[in-house]
């Protein structure tokens, strides 16, 4: 299927609701606590998470719910939760993502580490202009704007994001792109006495992660 058809399937505000929702958990999502989210019958969101599995936007597996295992825990149930897999759409077609791997490809080549990382520290300066993050909640309305989804963790002291915009890059070129991941963000908390931002790689996960420090953590006013 192609990406503008894939697209294309969000525009039903139900699927949206439904794509919305499953993606937002970071795990996996069975079709009543995704119905009741979207607010429509069982049967409607298995029809459309279903669409979203067939479009790409989805994965579906199957686990038993309950928790139990052996007689009389119960059939395993579908579940569903986000493919890794992006989609994009330029009109007329563009390839940014080439044009992204040719020029790490060519800055790692040469060493430029430390030259790409100074970029993106003042890139991370410019995007801070209005002045430093005064805490965890305002740097994660920043990262939410750029894709990063930000989700808090450890009580809110940690904020660790379920996305990485520059993924495909990073796959390919993981310490260089890194690299400038974790100088931007140093660029955008810089000058902050609540928030800092340290490498923090998981499986799955940005491998930048934020947290609160001084009179600031966990948010305290």
């Amino acid at each position: 299927m192609e990406d503008i058809d894939v697209i294309a399937l969000l525009q039903d505000p139900v699927r949206r609701r439904l794509y919305e929702f499953v993606a937002a958990q970071g795990r996996e999502v069975g079709r009543n606590e995704a119905a009741e989210a979207a607010g429509v019958a069982r049967t409607l969101a298995a029809f459309h998470l279903d669409r979203l599995v067939a479009g790409g936007l989805l994965e579906a597996g199957s686990r038993r719910l309950t928790g139990r295992s052996g007689p009389g825990a119960g059939r395993p149930a579908k579940v569903y939760r986000r493919s890794p897999g992006e989609r994009g759409v330029s009109v007329p077609a563009r390839d940014y993502r080439t044009a992204a791997g040719l020029l790490a490809e060519a800055a790692e080549a040469a060493g430029l580490d430390v030259e790409v990382r100074d970029a993106a520290r003042r890139r991370g300066r410019a995007l801070g202009g209005e002045g430093p993050c005064g805490g965890l909640d305002e740097l994660a309305e920043v990262l939410a704007a750029r894709g990063y989804e930000p989700v808090p963790d450890e009580g809110g002291a940690v904020l660790r994001m379920r996305n990485c915009p520059f993924g495909a890059v990073a796959d390919a070129f993981p310490p260089l792109v890194c690299g400038m991941n974790l100088a931007l963000l140093e660029g955008l908390v810089e000058g902050s006495s609540g928030v800092r931002v340290r490498m923090d790689a998981r499986p799955g996960w940005c491998c930048v992660a934020a947290e609160a420090v001084g009179p600031s953590k966990n948010n305290e006013h």
